[in-house]
């Protein structure tokens, strides 16, 4: 009797020459496709090359290049401020970035117009404007730029004393090394444009001479306060006594109204009495003489009123109110 297998023998799998031909231009396509696209970020310009030279730049957006190498792309962020500091770094830290202590004094320490040494931190603040320059004229492009920043603030420093670094001269020191600076990058073609120029941190070494220093920056600060506090006290007394001598002005030119009218006054009473003479002189002089003898004996307010005429021979008895009286002498003596 014979025995069955029951073990089958397995078939072969035999890749069949067309489908190793699709699976090949599959391969091609996709290699083909993320070799002939690119993606250009909005802060981007790319340069692309062909065979290694320059062929064109191209901005944001999905780019398209010949595959397979034939053109390479770089991106370069030229619409971003890029930052590099001196004399100190900072690190990140987060969302945060932290202050990092001052580790560079080969960057940081330079020789003042008048012989003193100075400490100083700053920062410098540029934008990529030709990323062509940016990429092949160069070849070490932040050490460059950093090269030149330092040359050009020792040069600024080197010309100015300490104090007028330490004080009213920081802002035109920013001022001018940035002119310079991007003068000097535009020389070498280094294809950037410098935004800003910030001084930092400007002190003496520390020592005795920082001490010295710190001891004139009180004496600074203590004068400015007494300046201060003697500008409020001018304000405070200045306008006082304008007001006062205001006040006095307008009291004076009252009392000088008042004079001139009581003159005018008087020279029109003056007039009139003249008028008055020349019309009948004896009817006047006697009422002169008796308006005259009304305020002298009416002004008496104490004492006795003694009235003297050589004169007189005989007199009416005048009668004394109450301890007042009246004497009137004659030639001879007293009646």
């Amino acid at each position: 009797m014979l025995e069955r297998n029951t073990n089958p023998t397995p078939k072969q799998f035999t890749l069949q020459p067309k489908i190793i031909i699709i699976i090949l231009v599959a391969i091609v396509v996709v290699i083909l496709g993320l070799s002939s696209f690119f993606v250009v970020d909005q802060t981007e310009k790319s340069v692309v090359l062909r065979f290694g030279q320059f062929n064109r730049i191209v901005g944001a957006g999905l780019q398209w290049k010949l595959p397979f190498g034939i053109e390479r792309n770089y991106n370069v962020p030229t619409e971003v401020v890029q930052t590099m500091n001196f004399g100190f770094r900072t690190e990140q830290s987060g969302i945060n970035t932290v202050y990092a202590k001052n580790d560079f004094p080969e960057e940081s320490i330079m020789l003042t117009g008048d012989l003193n040494i100075i400490d100083i931190e700053w920062t410098i603040q540029y934008r990529i404007n030709d990323p062509y320059a940016w990429l092949f004229n160069v070849q070490d492009r932040l050490k460059t730029i950093r090269d030149i920043s330092q040359s050009v603030i020792n040069q600024s420093v080197g010309d100015l004393a300490i104090l007028a670094v330490m004080g009213p001269e920081r802002t035109n020191i920013e001022v001018e090394a940035q002119q310079r600076m991007q003068e000097v990058y535009d020389h070498y073609g280094l294809g950037i444009r410098v935004v800003t120029i910030k001084l930092k941190n400007i002190i003496p070494p520390v020592g005795d001479v920082q001490d010295a220093f710190e001891d004139v920056n009180k004496s600074v600060q203590d004068m400015n306060r007494l300046i201060n506090e003697g500008k409020q006290a001018y304000n405070k007394e200045i306008p006082k006594a304008q007001g006062e001598a205001l006040q006095l002005i307008q009291i004076a030119e009252g009392y000088s109204a008042e004079r001139i009218n009581e003159a005018i006054g008087d020279v029109a009473r003056f007039n009139a009495m003249r008028e008055a003479y020349k019309v009948d002189p004896d009817v006047t002089t006697t009422r002169l003489y008796i308006e005259t003898m009304e305020d002298i004996l009416s002004s008496s307010s104490a004492g006795d009123v003694t009235i003297i005429d050589k004169n007189l021979e005989n007199f009416l008895p005048i009668k004394s109110i109450g301890t007042q009286g009246v004497q009137v002498t004659t030639g001879g003596g007293t009646n």
